[in-house]
């Protein structure tokens, strides 16, 4: 009976995905157009800009404090590890299986990010609900588990939008200058060229030889002389200084760019205001004077998980249409995500309770398992279609991978509460 009872809690919210998944995908069917990809941008674009900051503020500013902050130190470095562990195993299972220069990137993505806030936010609270819960009264446990959640979902944001929407920046970039190159006229390499040949195949092209003269007259008579050989290498020296200042400036102006995307300000913003007693003073509680700002962040943020889910959905349809994906990728991301990941979290959990690096609360230590065995997070699905590369595909494998969540998230709970009780 608690088998099944966990089952079911475990289950719920998976099913809830899936079902507005199949919505989302109804409502993208020619039939009736509702989510075409045109909209679907539309809406992706919204969800980056407002819904997802929105989300993640009203969420740490609330539940949040600073000795909370503190006291979960160990979290963050967790969830890198996470990111870590599944990076490289991505990492090598592209190098194993050579999937198509699009789908590299994303295979990675898939692997090394999961769901730290959404599923986390309602499977997490329901856990503490549930009769024969171990971790102790139901409100205090629940109240614990959406601030475990929401400072997972904030940290979990910050490695998404900033590493992995990276990734995928960097694959997509690297797949469009391949096709960009592939695409170009190729040199005509034919023997029985004669001299009406050129160079490039179907273009005309037109050559001027330049003699450049060792030295020569100005109409005053003035000799002027080529740069010397010194000179010409201190001028090389200098472009190449040049040259590495730019690439510098390029790369901090990409990190600075990464940092200040919507949903990782949101983050900080909200771990400052709940940190910070005053300022949540200021817009938290029935008798703070800004709670108006408050009350419409969380309108706002409320719309975060449908409307990703129904865009899922949408591109759900284009990719069965379209996606062809090896068996081999599908069952590759599972046994990453749901076999080796959860294995490895284990190992983690077992070596830092050895060390003495996590607090008393058995609710703190379950979710930093559970942390290795979400789904991928829905956010991937967002970026494939930011930069138009991998949409069909990254429909295709979220459905898998969540439909295999169902039953590896039941079971690895049970083992997990097991190993903490």
């Amino acid at each position: 009976m608690v088998f099944w009872s966990l089952f079911e809690v475990a289950s719920m919210p998976i099913l809830e995905v899936l079902l507005l998944t199949g919505i989302g995908a109804v409502m993208a069917t020619e039939y009736f157009n509702i989510l075409s990809s045109d909209t679907r941008k539309s809406l992706n674009k919204i969800v980056f800009v407002a819904f997802t900051p929105s989300l993640i503020f009203a969420s740490l500013a609330k539940t949040v404090t600073l000795e909370d902050i503190i006291s979960w130190w160990f979290m963050p470095i967790n969830i890198g590890i996470t990111f870590l562990c599944g990076g490289m195993l991505g990492w090598i299972a592209t190098k194993l299986i050579r999937p198509k220069p699009h789908m590299e990137g994303l295979l990675i993505a898939m692997c090394s990010t999961g769901n730290l806030g959404n599923i986390l936010l309602i499977i997490v609270p329901a856990i503490c609900t549930q009769g024969g819960s171990p971790f102790g009264e139901h409100s205090v446990c629940k109240s614990k588990g959406l601030s475990y959640a929401s400072f997972s979902m904030a940290l979990g944001s910050l490695y998404i939008w900033t590493y992995t929407f990276q990734l995928l920046k960097s694959s997509s970039l690297r797949y469009t200058k391949m096709k960009e190159t592939n695409d170009s006229p190729q040199p005509n390499k034919d023997t029985n060229a004669d001299e009406k040949t050129q160079l490039l195949d179907g273009e005309t092209q037109e050559y001027i030889d330049v003699v450049v003269p060792l030295s020569y007259s100005t109409s005053d008579g003035t000799q002027i002389q080529p740069p010397s050989l010194h000179q010409g290498l201190m001028s090389k020296d200098e472009k190449e200084d040049g040259c590495l200042s730019s690439k510098l400036t390029d790369i901090l102006h990409s990190v600075l760019k990464e940092l200040l995307a919507p949903p990782t300000l949101g983050s900080v913003v909200g771990l400052i205001f709940g940190a910070t007693p005053w300022l949540k003073n200021l817009v938290i509680g029935d008798d703070a004077p800004l709670r108006v700002i408050q009350d419409s962040v969380t309108l706002l943020g409320d719309g975060t998980l449908p409307c990703i889910t129904l865009i899922l959905g949408g591109n759900l349809i284009q990719g069965l249409r379209k996606a062809s994906i090896r068996p081999l990728i599908i069952i590759t991301i599972i046994c990453v995500r749901y076999v080796i990941l959860p294995m490895i979290g284990i190992m983690v959990f077992k070596a830092a309770t050895n060390l003495g690096l996590l607090p008393s609360d058995p609710l703190f230590s379950f979710v930093l398992l559970i942390q290795y065995t979400v789904p991928p997070a829905m956010n991937i699905s967002t970026m494939t279609q930011l930069f138009s590369v991998g949409q069909e595909e990254c429909s295709v494998l979220t459905m898998w991978s969540y439909l295999a969540a169902a039953l590896a998230l039941t079971g690895w709970s049970t083992v997990f509460m097991w190993i903490l009780t």
